[in-house]
């Protein structure tokens, strides 16, 4: 995948998640996407390449990290519970589209039950329980 095409596909699968809103807190330079107020995404561009920064499971972040070259810890967020993800070998539509998925259901599950667009243990993987 290319460094535009990261960001085209990380939008279009962040803007049809139920409830996911775009807004730019820090200016133009930065999209961030959010959950009922609470965010799941962010794109920017460190030093002249495009990244995404993502939630994740700290135990799968790690092993993310270890797998993907890609992968590193989250920029300017906690470096435990979130990824920033580049372009590059291994890195294609679907998994972006599953990071972002994940990152997404990770946030939802977190808020008030009666808040909650969707069930975050079903929603995106078919109606399998979540890992």
């Amino acid at each position: 995948m290319n460094e535009t095409t990261l960001h085209k596909t990380a939008a279009a699968c962040a803007e049809g998640l139920p409830g996911a809103q775009l807004e730019h807190p820090f200016g133009d330079d930065w999209e961030v996407f959010k959950v009922r107020g609470k965010v799941f995404m962010l794109m920017t561009e460190v030093p002249g390449r495009p990244v995404v920064i993502l939630k994740a499971d700290p135990d799968e972040a790690q092993a993310l990290r270890e797998q993907y070259s890609h992968i590193t810890p989250g920029y300017h967020m906690n470096k435990k519970h979130w990824i920033t993800l580049e372009s590059g070998a291994g890195v294609d539509k679907e998994l972006v589209g599953e990071f972002v998925t994940e990152s997404y259901r990770l946030v939802v599950a977190h808020l008030p039950k009666a808040e909650r667009p969707v069930d975050p243990h079903t929603y995106g993987n078919g109606g399998r329980a979540a890992r």
